[in-house]
């Protein structure tokens, strides 16, 4: 059940009007608010003393009259708060999450679809690559079920790969799972996503800073990756390449003070580099969600059965193979060699270790094992 959070409407217009001003940006705005309070207070306050601590600008923009954007915009959030389960957290909010007021930028707004309190729940961030393997998005997701088991909130960016993969495992345990948007909270990106955020805001918590209608532009992400590292207390990197977006929010993560995790993988992987680059940097090597909660000892500790692995019945034939394999890419015309069997046979094998999610075909007619964690 969603927590209604009550609101007033003038104080309500004018945090809208503060964030839309032309020219007022985060840094700016956190002046002003220490300087006068409440967004209404500045407003009220004189030219000549809002000179005192901002650009003759920034003032002209303060005392010019409300543009009718910003006008219908403020109209069209105190509609948008009238649907169920709908909220609007503020730096003024006790409500508002206090991990999130530790980061240098918190956001002044924060847009709210589903359960508000899972922003003060014991919490992890898992992130990585959009265009993850098979074993990286099962890795995520069995991760993440574990953690969530365990009462920790995941945390992610609704984007498709390993984020999608972690909300779904953070919704199959009691911690649930916040989505952190970079629109609006009234528009779904990806498209792709969409029966997946509906069931993070019946059953979890998807969040933005950005103003209703707020399309995905290339400059939101970045800044949504920092609330993805604010809000949680530690994040976890599954894959990433060297250069990618998770980096960024794993070094972010770093700045704000988080314990940042990586989970290793194959050396020939790309997917595997910034993980490597991350531990290399001093990052926490995990293998099981167990790793993780020993460095998170404040947290909930994970039951036995949570993060006991599962362990597949295969045939004698199927248990070579998979030995044979390792868990490296290898052809099947090497893997005929190593086990001593024709090709025929190898594959009516791999087809089936393939359905049971042992293993996965790679291009090139290379094959890879998988390892339920």
């Amino acid at each position: 059940m969603s927590k209604t959070i009550p609101y007033d409407k003038e104080e309500l217009a004018a945090w809208i009007r503060l964030v839309l001003t032309p020219g007022i940006g985060i840094r700016t705005a956190h002046k002003m608010l220490t300087a006068y309070g409440l967004p209404q207070n500045i407003f009220m306050t004189s030219y000549r003393e809002l000179q005192r601590i901002v650009s003759p600008q920034i003032a002209d923009a303060i005392y010019a009259p409300v543009p009718e954007a910003i006008t219908e915009q403020i109209e069209k959030t105190q509609k948008w708060l009238e649907e169920p389960g709908n909220a609007i957290l503020t730096l003024s909010d006790s409500n508002y999450p206090g991990l999130l007021l530790e980061i240098p930028d918190p956001p002044l707004m924060l847009y709210v679809k589903g359960r508000v309190e899972l922003l003060s729940s014991p919490s992890i961030a898992i992130v990585g690559s959009r265009n993850a393997t098979a074993q990286g998005r099962m890795d995520a997701k069995e991760f993440a079920r574990s953690l969530s088991e365990s009462g920790l909130t995941i945390i992610s960016g609704l984007a498709l790969g390993i984020d999608a993969a972690a909300h779904r495992g953070g919704l199959k345990g009691k911690g649930s799972t916040i989505a952190v948007v970079g629109t609006g909270a009234d528009i779904v990106y990806p498209a792709r996503n969409r029966e997946l955020a509906l069931q993070i805001a019946e059953e979890g918590c998807v969040i933005s800073e950005f103003p209703l209608g707020t399309g995905p532009l290339a400059s939101n992400f970045p800044r949504r990756n920092r609330v993805i590292s604010g809000l949680s207390g530690g994040i976890l990197v599954v894959e990433a390449a060297a250069r990618s977006g998770s980096l960024i929010t794993a070094k972010t993560a770093i700045d704000q003070g988080r314990d940042v995790f990586a989970i290793p993988g194959s050396i020939h992987s790309p997917l595997s580099r910034g993980c490597h680059e991350l531990i290399r940097q001093g990052a926490k090597l995990v293998e099981t969600s167990q790793d993780v909660l020993e460095e998170l000892k404040h947290y909930n500790s994970v039951s036995e059965s949570s993060d006991r692995k599962m362990e597949p019945e295969n045939t004698s034939l199927q248990e070579d193979i998979l030995l044979q394999m390792g868990f490296d890419p290898v052809d099947s015309d090497t893997l005929c060699e190593r086990c001593e069997i024709d090709a025929a046979s190898l594959n009516v094998e791999l087809l089936s270790l393939e359905l049971a999610g042992e293993v996965e075909s790679l291009a090139g007619g290379f094959y890879r094992r998988l390892v339920k964690r």
